[in-house]
């Protein structure tokens, strides 16, 4: 069985940073593209980065986030990181974690077949 669980979500002052996991049990991740997406209160849910595998080795941004946050994958742990630099109240949401078993990045694409329940980011001064 496919599990995707996120965790490094907190409340943070702008200007800080945060590291988000995402770590996927039940399937080997190496050889697909994996998402990071974020919702926020009464707002559509967003794209915010994808990594395809090492072969392909191709990383997307959206472009709120561009700059600020770098996505890095660790094959040997199956986990995927969402790194977030220079954070803004604009960022506040809960992040979500998602893959299929396709080795593509399409940020517009949200029928992602295995998803996790999100981690909660905050934030605020």
């Amino acid at each position: 069985q496919v599990q995707v669980v996120e965790s490094g979500g907190g409340l943070v002052q702008p200007g800080e940073s945060l590291r988000l996991s995402c770590e996927i049990s039940g399937i080997s991740i190496q050889y697909y593209a994996i998402y990071w997406f974020r919702q926020a209160p009464g707002k559509e849910r967003e794209g915010v980065s994808c990594i395809t595998s090492e072969v392909n080795n191709i990383r997307i941004y959206g472009d709120s986030v561009k700059g600020r946050f770098t996505i890095s994958r660790d094959n040997a742990k199956n986990t995927v990181y969402l790194e977030m630099n220079s954070l803004k109240p604009e960022d506040t949401a809960t992040y979500y974690c998602a893959f299929h078993r396709i080795d593509v990045c399409n940020l517009k694409y949200m029928n992602q077949d295995y998803w996790g329940r999100g981690t909660l980011v905050a934030v605020s001064s």
